[in-house]
């Protein structure tokens, strides 16, 4: 196994959308403090534990729809997937700890508890988009917890709301999808934008709307050609795409610069993802 196979196994690019849960929870919840960076690490470690836990529990899917994925190749044996995993988990919960201490972990239980249960039994289910909504907001919360966690509901509320969209999209990378479908999660996505821009001109609105340009505009695409290629696509956007939004999020609580610096994690995982694919 090399790195490049261990990169896949883990979507590594995807994880420059984890850092912006961390920095809007934060910041809503009063402010960044010196636990955010460690807690950034604890996010990171838990959403490569659910890449990997996602490759290790669809082996034998991905055998029949994507043989060339590190599992199915065998450039990656099922055991050292799910070690890494459990690995993973492992060291997000207790680097969140180090970091947050006993409130960091009170959330970052459950975040890992949720991870794999989207993988070992929601992900094929109704309950899947959903429960993977529910990892997001989480990690937004892992983010707030050394602060006011009540304040960063809302901006926990509006990633989950994102993330539910990009999950009923992946359900359909494979067969594509009813036109209808991504018309819907279009819709979603510009709510969503307006709501996080506010009333106000500012940055929290020009975040939003490059938000609801790069990701809609990969939906837009995708509700006038719903095949497998366009669908990909969307979801993918859907991942790179999120920073904007997440740092809209953290300058409406008042952290502008936090939350440009989250924004421009985007092109670098557009760049990223042309070499390893974040779906």
């Amino acid at each position: 196994m090399g790195l490049r196979d261990l990169a896949e196994l883990v979507r590594a690019p995807a994880a420059l959308s984890v850092p912006g849960d961390t920095v809007a929870g934060a910041a809503a919840a009063g402010g960044l403090r010196r636990s955010t960076p460690g807690l950034v690490a604890a996010s990171v470690c838990l959403y490569w534990a659910g890449m990997a836990a996602n490759d290790w529990a669809d082996r034998d899917l991905d055998a029949r729809e994507r043989p060339e994925r590190p599992v199915p190749s065998g450039r990656v044996s099922p055991r050292h997937a799910v070690r890494i995993a459990a690995g993973l988990t492992a060291a997000g919960v207790v680097i969140a700890g180090l970091a947050g201490g006993r409130r960091a972990v009170a959330v970052a239980v459950p975040l890992a508890g949720a991870v794999w249960a989207y993988d070992l039994w929601a992900k094929n289910t109704p309950a899947g988009p959903a429960v993977m909504a529910a990892c997001r907001g989480l990690d937004v919360l892992l983010g707030a917890s050394g602060g006011r966690v009540r304040r960063a509901v809302p901006s926990a509320l509006t990633v989950a709301a994102h993330t539910y969209t990009v999950t009923a999209l992946s359900r359909h990378e494979v067969s594509g999808a009813a036109p209808a479908l991504p018309v819907a999660t279009l819709a979603g996505t510009l709510a969503l934008a307006a709501v996080t821009a506010g009333r106000r001109p500012g940055p929290a609105g020009l975040l939003a709307a490059w938000y609801a340009a790069g990701y809609g505009t990969a939906q837009a695409r995708a509700a006038a050609d719903p095949s497998p290629r366009r669908v990909r696509a969307a979801v993918g956007a859907g991942i790179t795409e999120l920073p904007p939004l997440q740092g809209a999020l953290a300058a409406r609580a008042g952290a502008p610069a936090y939350g440009l610096a989250v924004a421009l994690a985007a092109p670098i995982a557009r760049r990223l993802a042309r070499r390893v694919s974040p779906t």
